[in-house]
């Protein structure tokens, strides 16, 4: 059973000696509803926000200047995303899952509402959204895993990952509907070892992230080519991030749409890969 604080917002700590999260994944008294209605949007990077009836849930929010610097010299991470900015929101959760300066001091400041702000691990209730906080961190880079679990549908945000989670870790987070993955990043596993990942939580949807969204538009002016290798890059320009996550999962043709909008019924029965256009980023002239 779930231990509340005074605040009613940390339930029962997690174990980080062994960094596994530890009691039920849901309490006995949480509302399951069946008409549970969750919308997802991109907003660049790694930062999303999901809202289900009356509740909005920020990710990994960023300044300009962490839009820069990530864009400046992340692994695949081009510097024309230097462009992205993030647009006033609003919520009623924040989570952060790495240390990245932006997202530790600025939260505050680019999220209105008065937001809860959780950046560790452990399991958390904020308005009826049960957050569970998993610790990937590896060679001292601190990341937090975090899964939110809106009335029966679960949506899991990687952060920049770390390490790969334990099969034990895996079987006590649950069913896990969407999963928002990385694809590339100075701390981000390889694509094969996302894919590990991917296998192991064995989501309905997966949404890729953290990659120049200039690599989305020139994907969606590829696949609307007549389909000759190179047509819009060169024969002999690398992959793009997302492009070297699509070809290791097997996926040509993935859905493309500006907000995903999720029941537990309208979940497919196959894992799928859903590629999200950024809102409130610079759009290439191509795309």
């Amino acid at each position: 059973m779930y231990d509340r604080d005074t605040a009613g917002l940390r339930l029962k700590p997690a174990d980080t000696r062994c960094g596994a999260i530890t009691g039920p994944r849901r309490p006995a008294h949480w509302p399951l509803r069946k008409d549970a209605i969750v919308d997802i949007n991109w907003y660049g990077l790694s930062c999303f926000r999901l809202r289900e009836r009356g509740v909005t849930a920020i990710c990994d929010p960023f300044g300009s200047r962490q839009a820069r610097a990530d864009a400046g010299g992340a692994d695949g991470i081009s510097r024309q995303a230097a462009g992205i900015a993030l647009p006033k929101l609003r919520a009623d959760i924040v989570t952060i899952s790495h240390d990245a300066p932006a997202h530790v001091r600025n939260a505050s400041k680019v999220i209105g509402g008065e937001p809860k702000i959780l950046r560790g691990p452990g399991d958390y209730e904020v308005k009826q959204v049960l957050v569970t906080g998993l610790p990937t961190s590896l060679n001292g880079t601190r990341n937090v895993a975090f899964f939110l679990d809106f009335a029966g549908l679960t949506v899991g945000h990687l952060g920049e990952l770390g390490q790969v989670p334990a099969q034990r870790q895996v079987e006590e987070l649950g069913d896990i509907d969407v999963l928002l993955a990385p694809v590339s990043g100075p701390h981000t596993p390889d694509v094969s070892r996302i894919a590990e990942v991917i296998s192991l939580l064995d989501p309905r949807i997966v949404v890729p992230m953290h990659y120049p969204p200039e690599s989305l538009h020139r994907k969606l002016a590829d696949t609307r080519s007549s389909g000759e290798a190179g047509a819009h890059r060169g024969d002999s320009a690398p992959p793009e991030p997302v492009e070297r996550f699509l070809t290791e999962l097997g996926v040509s043709d993935p859905e493309v749409t500006d907000t995903l909008k999720l029941t537990k019924h309208s979940l497919p029965e196959e894992t799928q890969v859903v590629l999200l256009r950024p809102k409130g980023t610079a759009r290439s002239s191509g795309g």
